[in-house]
């Protein structure tokens, strides 16, 4: 089995010294210097807890293109959102990092799956639920930033329709297609129609 690259990057050489003692020598896994680091395909961060300097480390660290492990002391529900948004793919509490743990959540984050204890992600789905409740419902958007109205053209776009066949069969007229499209378009900051059917494909919008 090929060992996945990871790199250990903490707030002081304690930490450090504890997590790369549990992870050197598992087979799983090959530990680098900090010279090697933009080789990682999973960076852990060790923190204490998520500080706003921490986020931007976080937000650094997802620009160098290697996923995610957070292994916080402590993480409060606004913590664990910046987290998620920040691109975490797994978080592993101190107290519970045992080797085998550390192990078992890297090499998840390697494959692109998540990796969070059950707890925080009930916490987490509740307030993505209170999100859309309370916010995007009343905009009438999802999820993902699009109201069913520009799912509903999205999907007949997808399908190779012209904007005159998708105004008959949704009942509006071109203008009002056009203007989905276009304010959809702008909002995203996407480039053309090509490219919002590909954004709601990959967000699995349609």
């Amino acid at each position: 089995m090929q060992r996945v690259p990871i790199y250990v990057h903490t707030t002081d050489p304690i930490s450090w010294t504890g997590v790369t003692g549990q992870l050197t020598g598992r087979p799983e896994v090959r530990v680098l210097a900090e010279a090697e680091a933009a080789e990682a395909a999973v960076t852990l961060v060790v923190v204490d807890s998520l500080t706003p300097q921490r986020v931007q480390t976080l937000r650094r660290l997802r620009r160098e293109q290697t996923r995610l492990v957070l292994v916080p002391s402590t993480i409060d529900d606004g913590q664990l959102s910046a987290a998620v948004e920040c691109g975490v793919v797994g978080v592993v509490r101190r107290g519970e990092a045992s080797g085998t743990r550390l192990v078992e959540v890297i090499l998840s984050a390697a494959r692109g799956e998540g990796s969070v204890p059950a707890d925080l992600l009930g916490r987490l789905l509740n307030q993505m639920r209170q999100l859309q409740r309370e916010v995007l419902n009343p905009r009438g958007l999802t999820l993902g930033g699009l109201s069913a109205r520009e799912v509903d053209v999205l999907r007949l776009v997808a399908d190779g329709f012209e904007t005159r066949e998708i105004a008959t069969k949704l009942s509006y007229s071109e203008r009002t297609v056009k203007n989905v499209v276009h304010g959809m378009t702008t909002r995203l900051h996407l480039r053309n129609r090509a490219h919002a059917v590909a954004y709601a494909l990959r967000n699995d919008l349609i």
